[in-house]
């Protein structure tokens, strides 16, 4: 068995952190839904600004809210406005390694998906094509 990328969340911008929460990473349910990730999944969060590394569990957020919010311990390792990756895996075996493609969800300014390379404009098209 392989573990293997499954979907990116490519560049979403913190919204919110807060410590006193037990913990996780609060996500608009529409990129949940896009990306492939399940409430309570685990998550692991890339932060493009400071380095920093780490695992966590994906909660719903507000439907079409962009919410990108770390919560707990997570949240002293971002601030407001940071980019991250969120990246999701899963174990395969061997033969199916060779052949999985990951899904990759690109956002915009305010985390709403677009293809990649496209303007702002197309993020309703293509939530509404999910």
């Amino acid at each position: 068995m392989r573990t293997m990328l499954r979907s990116k969340i490519h560049r979403a911008r913190v919204t919110q952190v807060n410590i006193d929460y037990e913990g996780s990473i609060i996500i608009d349910q529409l990129l949940m839904q896009a990306a492939d990730i399940l409430p309570y999944e685990r998550v692991e969060v890339l932060n493009i600004h400071n380095g920093a590394r780490f695992d966590t569990y994906a909660i719903p957020g507000e439907e079409g809210s962009g919410v990108i919010c770390l919560n707990g311990a997570a949240a002293r390792l971002a601030s407001k406005d940071d980019l991250v990756i969120i990246l999701s895996y899963c174990q395969v075996s061997d033969s199916e390694a060779t052949t999985i493609t990951p899904r990759i969800i690109y956002v915009d300014s305010q985390n709403r998906a677009i293809p990649k390379g496209m303007g702002e404009d197309w993020a309703k098209d293509l939530m509404a094509s999910l």
